[in-house]
């Protein structure tokens, strides 16, 4: 994976930096492939370093990329830290600004006895994740097709009369079943009048006759997260909802069909949000048409009306336009995607026609 590191090597250079340190999880993994829960990522131009304690010594020899080499606590992390900093005369560092506290932030002043500048990255390292290998993406496609065989179970298993925490119960149950090391964020199951919210995560509301009900979920598959949204029917629906479903499918489409390499996300973000303004929703849709997902499941780019982001190959990314009506309900159809080639190819295989159950 050096080629990873290359490129947070060339973000050092530009910036006069002759090391980084990353202490993030996300980052963590990404550059050194270390999953543990605590450590220390120090890339200098020739040569890294993960420090660990005790309990991850064995683990991180076993998990870290060719080139980085495990380093043992002595008396505690800054003081190793600063060792190994003073021994290959690394005197200026870059650090996640997202990721680090105030008391860490200070802790690193006070124990880096010979670093001459701190330089703050705001995102830039971050950004570097946004285009995906191919390894990347094959583990992204296989975290969204497990998604898929979970929704399948749970159009089978929903019933009028079950809470909806008895679903989102089930959700997670059968994605662990099925392999996954658990849910990539808090399953959403919104049922009724609660499906007009965002983000309904489940709550003891009945699922009744006649409700929508909105499923956001993922899961975290060798490490990469899924997310996929969709929204079903119990008996027969009301027919604004039939009507608002139909926009929503079309409009998903359509952004599915003209998303192109080197787009701006406001651009891609417009496509999906003049279908729904045109027929009469114009406001309904308050959220962003996607983001970026992999490690992390909100992550760069950004496709929304106010998002610059351009567009390119190998970035992963949801595409998931919705409209939600207070008081009555909301729909929202959620598949993820890579683009490839100029055009998206589509990851998620579950279908969109309407269900009714």
């Amino acid at each position: 994976m050096n080629i990873r590191l290359n490129k947070l090597r060339e973000l050092l250079k530009e910036n006069d930096c002759n090391g980084c340190l990353i202490s993030g999880r996300a980052n963590t993994l990404y550059f050194s492939g270390f999953t543990g829960s605590t450590s220390l990522l120090l890339i200098g131009i020739d040569k890294a370093w993960l420090i660990v304690d005790f309990r991850y010594t064995i683990q991180a020899k076993e998990q870290v990329f060719e080139g980085i080499e495990v380093v043992e606590i002595e008396e505690s992390f800054y003081s190793t830290l600063n060792e190994i900093v003073k021994q290959n005369l690394i005197d200026t560092i870059g650090f996640e600004g997202q990721a680090i506290t105030v008391t860490e932030y200070n802790r690193i002043k006070q124990n880096l006895t010979s670093i001459k500048r701190l330089i703050r990255f705001d995102g830039q390292i971050d950004w570097i994740r946004s285009i995906k290998d191919a390894d990347e993406i094959e583990r992204i496609q296989q975290a969204v097709l497990l998604g898929d065989k979970v929704f399948d179970h749970i159009i089978k298993f929903i019933k009028p009369g079950m809470k909806e925490t008895e679903v989102a119960a089930e959700l997670e149950y059968i994605m662990k079943k099925l392999g996954a090391k658990g849910p990539s964020f808090e399953s959403i199951v919104a049922a009724g009048p609660r499906s007009a919210m965002c983000h309904g995560t489940a709550t003891d509301n009945i699922i009744k006759n006649g409700d929508t009900v909105v499923l956001d979920f993922g899961v975290i598959y060798r490490n990469y997260c899924s997310d996929m949204t969709r929204t079903i029917f119990i008996g027969e629906p009301k027919k604004e909802m039939i009507k608002i479903y139909d926009i929503v499918k079309k409009a998903q489409q359509a952004a599915l069909d003209g998303i192109r390499t080197g787009m701006r996300g406001y651009e891609a973000d417009k496509i999906a949000r003049d279908i729904i303004a045109e027929n009469g929703y114009n406001g309904a849709f308050g959220h962003s048409l996607g983001h970026g997902v992999g490690i992390e499941i909100h992550e760069e780019p950004r496709l929304s009306a106010k998002s610059a982001d351009i567009l390119k190959d190998g970035m992963v990314f949801s595409v998931e336009p919705g409209i939600y009506v207070e008081g009555m309900g909301g729909v929202r159809i959620e598949d993820m995607v890579v683009l490839e080639n100029g055009r998206i190819r589509n990851f998620t295989t579950s279908p969109k026609d309407m269900i009714i159950i």
